[in-house]
């Protein structure tokens, strides 16, 4: 093969380049942008955040195992909404033992 390498302009040209074939970015894994929105919302929404705080959580674990086997992007977004999940769902479950623990307290005391 004849080579041609030659410097001009104190730029180095090579003519036996041949471009690589385009290897596309690896797609984000859409469950994982589930997790995310779900997480937040959990977080947000009064009353249903416990419900959708625990579609996070599942969402957030079958990512992960999606991510991990087809080697996708998105594990950050999975980690964030299983963290919002985590938290909303904590939040609301802390507000409903105490609104039970006080409805309970009010119904003893009247009598």
């Amino acid at each position: 093969m004849n080579q041609q390498n030659y410097k001009s302009a104190d730029r180095y040209y090579d003519d036996s380049f041949t471009p690589t074939p385009y290897a596309p970015p690896p797609k984000t894994n859409s469950k994982s942008i589930v997790s995310l929105v779900l997480g937040i919302l959990s977080i947000t929404l009064p009353y249903i955040g416990f419900l959708i705080g625990i579609a996070a959580i599942i969402f957030a674990s079958i990512s992960f195992k999606e991510i991990r086997m087809r080697m996708e992007q998105g594990k950050g977004l999975a980690v964030a909404g299983l963290v919002c999940g985590i938290v909303g769902t904590a939040l609301y479950a802390i507000v409903i033992l105490l609104v039970l623990f006080f409805a309970v307290f009010i119904s003893y005391s009247t009598y």
